[in-house]
């Protein structure tokens, strides 16, 4: 199959996908969790309620006003499991919200608390940054030693951040128009995909290398076709098996975990369609250029 003859096609698919992130990430940024920002996360279930919607998101507001700004999630409203986020908090004033909700609704279940200082959360952003760099600088190594070259490194980067921004720009959106957030589990599923990315972009460059050692007079778009066309099939069947185990656990599993399984989701469709679609045409326009220069 002649994969080359839509080389720019894929390009302006990529665009059309990135684009609207882009603009998203720029104008509106990240919704942070207090994994970043610094606050308290208090989890608890109201007991022994005639039904779950006497009490409501905001008659519960209501009655922690003097707390401050306040933002309460129902993490699973028929078993009156609620999840409080608020400014960083210490044991006597969660106690006080505790005793608040107690005389307003009867018994109360402490599940969680976790509080985390503005100073942590500034060095996790720092940290998660620091990691980025250091996987794309080890990555770029690897893949350029691996291969004797420094163009399949360079595509394989690009590709991995082409990915990157897929999934920080669908979570800008999400942040903006449904208020999710990021957090530590975000971070690990951003970093997931982009190893999943670089695997499947390393299994089709591999055959690549293979076939010009076969036939080095060959034509270098030929021998991308005839890569591509061989580890095509490999590549969707072995994604499909994962995409379809996370489209389970996104539908079925816990809400504590659903956006970190989305942000894979979405990570494990870009990395699959980046590895022929966006890693193998740069290395295309990478030859055509060296050769223009030629």
């Amino acid at each position: 199959m002649n994969f080359v003859k839509y080389l720019y096609l894929y390009f302006i698919i990529s665009a059309i996908v990135i684009l609207p992130g882009l603009y998203s990430l720029i104008r509106f940024g990240l919704k942070p969790s207090i994994d970043f920002t610094g606050g308290s996360i208090l989890e608890f279930r109201i007991e022994n309620l005639e039904s779950p919607v006497i009490v409501n998101n905001l008659k519960i507001q209501d009655s922690l006003n003097s707390f401050g700004e306040i933002n309460l999630e129902s993490v699973v409203s028929t078993d009156n499991i609620y999840l409080l986020k608020l400014k960083p908090i210490d044991e006597a004033q969660k106690e006080e919200i505790l005793n608040n909700l107690n005389k307003e609704y009867g018994e109360i279940e402490e599940l969680r608390f976790e509080t985390i200082g503005p100073t942590l959360g500034k060095e996790l952003i720092r940290k998660t940054l620091i990691a980025v760099i250091l996987a794309a600088g080890f990555i770029l190594a690897y893949v350029a030693y691996q291969f004797k070259d420094k163009k399949y490194g360079i595509c394989a980067v690009l590709a991995m951040f082409h990915d990157s921004l897929v999934i920080l720009g669908v979570f800008s959106l999400l942040g903006h128009f449904k208020g999710v957030e990021v957090d530590t589990l975000f971070v690990t599923a951003l970093l997931t995909s982009l190893s999943f990315s670089v695997h499947d972009t390393v299994v089709v460059y591999d055959r690549i290398r293979e076939t010009l050692k076969n036939h080095p007079k060959a034509n270098f778009e030929d021998i991308v076709n005839k890569a591509l066309t061989e580890t095509m099939s490999r590549s969707v069947n072995n994604s499909l098996t994962i995409i379809f185990m996370l489209a389970c656990l996104y539908l079925l599993g816990g809400e504590s975990i659903k956006w970190f399984v989305f942000a894979l989701l979405i990570g494990t469709i870009s990395g699959t369609y980046s590895s022929p679609f966006v890693a193998t045409p740069l290395l295309i326009i990478w030859e055509r250029i060296k050769n223009k220069k030629k």
